[in-house]
Parts: C-alpha cells; sequence; structure tokens
C-alpha cells in the first residue's frame, strides 16, 4: 500500500512537473515570437484623390518618391480597353473616360499637382513604358519594355489582354515572360527628363541591341536607380538582356556590367524556370529590379527565379535569398524597396505573382511577414508591380495587368509578428 501510494505521487509529480514545464515552453515561445518585430502597415482607402477630367489609368509599372514626398507614377495609356476610353472617340461614343497622360505626380495628401508624357521632339518614347525613378538631384528616369509589333499595339492605343489573356498588348503571358534570343526589340533605351517633362538624355536607341554585353544600347530596361555619392546610374536589363549596367548619370557613358553571381552575362535560352533544379547560374528574363541601400549593397530582383542577389556597386556578388521558391509563372521578385530608418533594417519585395507584399530582414534576408492577397479592394492587389517609401515610412505600390491602380500603405509602426501572412491590412476601426 505505501509503495503504491509513493509511485501515485511520484506520477502525480512528474505529470504536475510536464503540465508545468509545457506551460513554461508555451510562454517562451510565446516571448520569442512577440520579440520578433516588423513594421506594421494599413491601407490609406482614400488615397490617392479622385482624378480630373474624366482620367483614368491603364497598366500602372512605375511608382518613385521624391525629397517632398511627391509620389510619382508612370503607367500605359495604351493598355486600357475601348470600352474604357469612350470620350476619346470623335465624336465620344460616352462620357467616360480619357487616358491620364503617362507621367502623374501626387502630393502627399493624394491631390494631383503634375502630368506629362508621350513622344516629344529629341528622343524615342518607349512603346510600352516601364518603370520610373527620381533621382537625388530631382531627374525622372523612365524605361520601356515594348517588343515592336504586337507590342506595340499596347503603346499606341490599342486594346491590351487582362491577366494571363493572349490580346494584341502588354499582358501577363507577355508583359511578364521571359524574352530569349539576341532579336533587337523597340525600347532599348531609357530617358532622362526634368520634373517638368524637359528631356535631359537617352541611353541607347531602338531595335539596336546587339544583346547582353552591348555596352552602347539596351534591351527592355525594367528600372533604374541613381548612386548619389558616385552619380552612377543602374539599370535592371531587363526584360531582354540578362544584366546589371551601370553608366554615368550626367553623360550617359559606360562603366560595367554583370550577370548573376557576378558573372559576364549571355543569352543563352535556359528554358522555364524550375524550382527542383540547381538554382540557375544567369538571371532570367526580366532582370527586374537594381536599388542600392544605405551601406552601398545593391539589390537585384531575378523575378522568374523567385530570388534577390545581392551584389557591390563593382559586380561583386554578395548572397542571394529565395522567396516563394515554388512559384512560376511571372515569379515572386518584382521591385524593393527600403524602410526609412537609418539602418534601413527592413526590404519590403512586391510579388505580383502572389499579391503580396513581403516584410524581410534585409541583413539575414529572412522573411518576417507579408500582407496583401489577391483582390480589387484596397488592400488587395492584382498584379502588384512596383514599390516605394516615402520620407515617413509609408509604402505606394502600384499594380499592372488590370489592376491599374497606385494604393498607399501607412506605415503605424513596429509591432510584433502574430501572423506570417497578414492577409489584406485594413484600418483599425476608430472607437
Amino acid at each position: 500500500m505505501k509503495r503504491n501510494v509513493c509511485v501515485g505521487a511520484t506520477f502525480l509529480t512528474v505529470v504536475a512537473g510536464l503540465g508545468v514545464g509545457s506551460a513554461w515552453l508555451e510562454k517562451t515561445a510565446a516571448i520569442e515570437a512577440a520579440a520578433v518585430q516588423a513594421p506594421r502597415f494599413e491601407v490609406d482607402p482614400l488615397w490617392p484623390k479622385p482624378l480630373p477630367n474624366k482620367w483614368i489609368l491603364g497598366q500602372t509599372i512605375g511608382v518613385s518618391v521624391d525629397a517632398r514626398d511627391h509620389v510619382w507614377i508612370i503607367h500605359r495609356a495604351g493598355s486600357l480597353e475601348p470600352g474604357e476610353v469612350h470620350a476619346t472617340t470623335n465624336p465620344p461614343t460616352a462620357q467616360c473616360c480619357a487616358p491620364a497622360p503617362p507621367i502623374l505626380e501626387f502630393d502627399a495628401a493624394g491631390n494631383l499637382v503634375g502630368h506629362w508624357g508621350g513622344p516629344g521632339n529629341g528622343y524615342d518614347w518607349p512603346d510600352s513604358n516601364h518603370g520610373i525613378t527620381v533621382d537625388f538631384r530631382g531627374n525622372v528616369w523612365i524605361g520601356g519594355n515594348g517588343r515592336g509589333s504586337p507590342a506595340t499595339a499596347a503603346g499606341r492605343g490599342q486594346p491590351a489582354g487582362g491577366r494571363g489573356q493572349p490580346a494584341a498588348g502588354q499582358n501577363r503571358q507577355q508583359d511578364e515572360s521571359q524574352t530569349g534570343g539576341t532579336q533587337s526589340f523597340s525600347d532599348n533605351m531609357v530617358l532622362k527628363f526634368t520634373q517638368d517633362g524637359k528631356f535631359l538624355m537617352q541611353i541607347g536607341k531602338p531595335k539596336s541591341s546587339k544583346g547582353s554585353n552591348d555596352i552602347a544600347n539596351l534591351r527592355l530596361p525594367a528600372k533604374t536607380f541613381v548612386d548619389k555619392e558616385t552619380n552612377e546610374l543602374y539599370v535592371a536589363d531587363g526584360y531582354g538582356n540578362h544584366r546589371v549596367i551601370v553608366f554615368d548619370a550626367d553623360t550617359g557613358k559606360y562603366k560595367r556590367h554583370w550577370g548573376a553571381y557576378g558573372n559576364k552575362p549571355d543569352d543563352v535560352d535556359l528554358g522555364r524556370y524550375d524550382p527542383k533544379a540547381p538554382p540557375a547560374r544567369q538571371f532570367r528574363n526580366p532582370v527586374h529590379c537594381a536599388d542600392l541601400s544605405i551601406d552601398r549593397l545593391l539589390y537585384v530582383c531575378d523575378r522568374v527565379n523567385d530570388r534577390i542577389q545581392v551584389f557591390k556597386p563593382d559586380g561583386s556578388f554578395v548572397k542571394e535569398a529565395f522567396f516563394n521558391k515554388e512559384t512560376l509563372g511571372s515569379g515572386s521578385a518584382w521591385d524593393v524597396a527600403f524602410s526609412k530608418d537609418p539602418q534601413q533594417k527592413y526590404l519590403y519585395l512586391a510579388d505580383g505573382e502572389n499579391d503580396k507584399v513581403h516584410i524581410i530582414l534585409r541583413d539575414s534576408l529572412e522573411l518576417l511577414t507579408s500582407f496583401g492577397e489577391g483582390g480589387r479592394q484596397p488592400g488587395a492587389f492584382y498584379g502588384v508591380h512596383s514599390i516605394a517609401t516615402d520620407s515617413k515610412g509609408n509604402i505606394y505600390t502600384t499594380e499592372t495587368y488590370r489592376g491599374q491602380r497606385v494604393q498607399k500603405f501607412v506605415n503605424k509602426g513596429l509591432a510584433p509578428v502574430t501572423k506570417k501572412d497578414q492577409g489584406v491590412v485594413w484600418p483599425t476601426p476608430r472607437t
């Protein structure tokens, strides 16, 4: 009897100990989870304010924020469907609507304060606009990924298909897929303007590219960045080439270029991306972004390969990381922006195939959390294409395909990471 009582008491002690241990482990895990923090955002469903003149946006494929926290976007007027532009027919077949000018400038409150763009004297306006950057001096840079016929149709006002639908314009299949071979496409240049639209410089000529080692021409460049320390222009080049290329931002003089892992690029067709295969030794099309951090590391979006590669400014390879590596189609690594703390601790990644924005710890490239999901309501995405931050740490995104808009996400400060996937970050109800 005494022995049974002792055994029972020991068993109860062990069980109690296990219970305490389990509770302690759960509490410790909760504390550790709460210790992981990331910026928290809420969509501003009232930003920007409505456009004047019955204007509407087409595929919106670039966003940048200048020193005054003015937000600049670029869109493709020619991607609008005929039914969206009745007001442009002669005579008008209905009251609505007309394409807005290609480049729009909003102030911090969301008011439209500037607009311009399109063909002019002395430069070759892209058949298919792509990307916009306002540099540290206030100059405005754009690229283009128009391939000529049939893509030229989208740049000249012809209808474009929806997401994944074949059509005679820029659409998911044509705009975002690989482009093999060394064909010289139409948009082989980047353009530089003042903020009021005065033309300053063009690098490259249409239909003149000789491939990924041509130092005079680009080939369907996606995005630009200007380094204020060296006044060098970095180009993610792009939809036709497989490289990053650097020029003097004042003269356009060639400086250097490189491909994946810092190697000399080539134009061998790698075929479709296979997430189970070893990492590709060259970039696939498109090389979609190239942005320099405050500690002088260049983050390059190798979009269809689902990865970001990091380089020193001289092209020396530093590291890489994959995000949603099983993503096929248009890939997961579309565009990046940095948080506005002095160390730029966080990296924001636009993922247009999964319709999310990923929040990443920049030094380790660890994915902390994501927000957004597919949809057309505020806070959801339909082809989130480009991303930028203002001085307050707010995020701005643009959407391609039939998304056709710019959105603002308000920085609400740091918060514990409680969900890996936050979904739509709707504003917290006021009490």
